[in-house]
């Protein structure tokens, strides 16, 4: 490699490095706001975490599908960025809000009536009235969680999301106390706060979303590095060529992240027939996987965002330079990740509960989700980058043949009825081990797709022509 194709090379690392970074605090931030909450129900009772796992398993699968149509918007703005068109960047701006809305009054629908689901999937009666309540509360937190993330998605497609992790760190403490508080009960000079279980995590995520985006509107009002955008202008009448255009995007984007997390869902909600403990282990071992996919997920953000802005900038070659760079990086720290899942495997689950049933059953589990999340790895970075070059709706397929058949179908017969020469487990086992196989695939499918796709080089025609695969 030449010297100044090299120089090149560390610096594009180094970009990708600094921004996945500063995404990852951010993200990891917003996880703890998860584990605060499994470790308060986990030490107030064991039926709240319970809940918990089934109510927080619901909540995730709504808010990250639809997130998952916001965030589609990335390379768009990203690109723009690149071919340095700072006024359409505001204007498209204004145009997603028109998109968040809609899903937002639809995400709040679901997770307002969740009765049917739960009784599809046969949550135990007692565990219901709970996970019902706490619901209610996260549907009036959906709006502004929802709008954060477009805030979110618009600083990582612009190489600024420093000002977003500032906010998810600085929520974090609050976070915290309030959980705490409103879940314990809390006296203050006489003021008795009584309290609430469950639902007090509930009301503390609500409190903290929404003091997120009152900050968030403050800081895209007077902060200068968004004023080139013109963001904070009259909003215009709904452009529907160009939210088409975002819902060619969004749609398949969304969907394949509802394929990907209602197959984690479900895995939830079916698990829950095996009782409290076997519950309350996979809560915690899904809490810590989420936790370790925060950094290929915040690589895969840096990554796709770089390779969107070169393709803007008309450059496929730094482009494609940049997607081996995030896939050497990302491979790096999931490995270390995998390693220590083995390794404290006895040692992790005791930070979440005391109960010596629950922490044998979850030190099994982490070794299925260490190949369980290699896998996941290399599909999430895939996905990004190809969502750059414009192709969605083949990842899509190969999501719901693979996630939700082998998946969850081979996870569900292989834990009560019975796979093949297999008897079934009756253990949540079952349901990780179909999981890792199912990743293990689509990673396999989606990085050939990916192959394919930089060595035809067809980014750019795409991009000019609009098409969406």
């Amino acid at each position: 490699m030449a010297p100044t194709a090299a120089f090149r090379t560390s610096g594009e690392t180094r970009l990708i490095m600094r921004h996945a970074a500063t995404v990852w605090i951010g993200q990891v931030a917003v996880m703890a706001f998860g584990v605060t909450d499994t470790i308060v129900a986990g030490h107030y009772a064991q039926d709240a975490l319970s809940a918990l796992s089934v109510g927080s398993a619901i909540f995730i699968t709504v808010y990250i599908s639809l997130m998952g149509v916001l965030q589609a918007l990335l390379p768009v703005w990203a690109e723009l960025h690149g071919a340095q068109r700072s006024a359409d960047v505001g204007r498209a701006a204004r145009q997603s809000l028109y998109l968040c809305a809609a899903t937002s009054i639809a995400g709040m629908a679901l997770l307002l009536f969740p009765g049917a689901l739960l009784r599809w999937t046969d949550v135990p009666e007692p565990m219901r009235a709970q996970v019902t309540v706490y619901l209610r509360i996260l549907a009036y937190t959906l709006p502004s969680a929802l709008l954060f993330r477009l805030f979110s998605t618009l600083n990582q497609s612009l190489g600024h999301p420093r000002l977003v992790t500032v906010l998810q760190i600085a929520a974090l403490v609050p976070k915290v106390l309030l959980s705490i508080a409103l879940t314990f009960g809390l006296e203050i000079n006489g003021i008795r706060l009584p309290a609430l279980g469950l639902v007090g995590c509930g009301w503390a995520t609500l409190i903290v979303n929404y003091a997120m985006l009152i900050a968030a509107l403050w800081l895209l009002r007077t902060q200068p590095i968004y004023r080139a955008y013109a963001i904070w202008q009259r909003i215009e009448a709904p452009d529907w060529q160009q939210i088409g255009h975002f819902l060619r995007l969004g749609i398949p984007g969304g969907l394949t992240v509802l394929v990907e997390v209602t197959s984690f869902t479900l895995m939830a909600l079916f698990i829950a027939r095996l009782g409290n403990t076997a519950t309350a282990a996979h809560q915690i071992v899904a809490n810590l996987t989420g936790l370790a996919y925060m950094t290929p997920l915040s690589l895969a953000i840096a990554t796709s965002a770089r390779v969107s802005f070169w393709l803007g900038a008309g450059n496929p070659a730094r482009a494609r330079q940049t997607c081996t760079r995030g896939f050497a990086l990302a491979l790096g720290f999931t490995l270390l990740y995998c390693a220590l899942m083995v390794a404290l495997r006895h040692i992790l689950p005791g930070i979440y509960t005391d109960d010596p049933g629950v922490q044998a059953i979850a030190a099994t589990l982490l070794l299925a989700t260490a190949a369980y999340h290699l896998a996941d790895e290399v599909q999430t970075l895939s996905v990004f980058v190809l969502r750059s070059y414009r192709i969605t709706v083949l990842p899509l397929v190969i999501y719901c043949a693979l996630l939700w058949g082998v998946g969850l179908t081979g996870g569900y017969l292989l834990a009560y009825r019975g796979l093949g020469p297999w008897a079934a487990l009756h253990t949540p086992l079952a349901f990780w081990l179909m999981a890792a196989l199912a990743l293990i695939l689509a990673a396999l499918l989606l990085v050939a797709l990916l192959l394919h796709t930089l060595r035809r080089g067809r980014g750019a025609t795409q991009r000019q022509r609009g098409i969406v695969r």
